[in-house]
């Protein structure tokens, strides 16, 4: 790192380019930490369908799981196990949005055995807060 002036501040990130396809990647040097950020885009949008639902049901739009199933065309079992999502700690909901791995967790184990309580959800993910 070296100063030209009092208003500029230059460095130097040693990393290279790199061409797959048409795609371009940065190549870390060899011992450089890397963090990898895997975005799961089903679960994103999961969790997504499961605030949008739980919002349509607040509205009253549909009374019942069993309506709104028969309206999206889905399993009414499915629509309720999406929804429980809306139960997970906001800082599991964080890190699955911004690609964080957290303890390894995939879309069933999600829609399954879920604990209700968030110190139980950070144990079972192995995130800490």
């Amino acid at each position: 790192m070296s100063q030209v002036s009092a208003e500029t501040l230059t460095l130097h990130v040693p990393m290279a380019l790199r061409k797959h396809g048409r795609r371009k990647t940065i190549v870390q040097p060899e011992g450089a930490p890397i963090a990898r950020r895997q975005i799961d885009n089903t679960m994103i949008k999961t969790l997504a369908r499961a605030f949008r639902w739980r919002r349509i049901l607040e509205l009253g739009t549909f009374a019942t799981i069993t309506e709104l199933a028969a309206a999206e065309k889905i399993d009414p079992s499915y629509l309720s196990r999406v929804l429980r999502l809306n139960n997970l700690a906001p800082d599991i909901v964080e890190a699955i949005v911004e690609g964080r791995q957290i303890g390894g967790a995939t879309m069933a184990m999600l829609l399954n055995a879920v604990p209700a309580e968030w110190g139980q959800q950070h144990r079972l993910f192995a995130l800490n807060t």
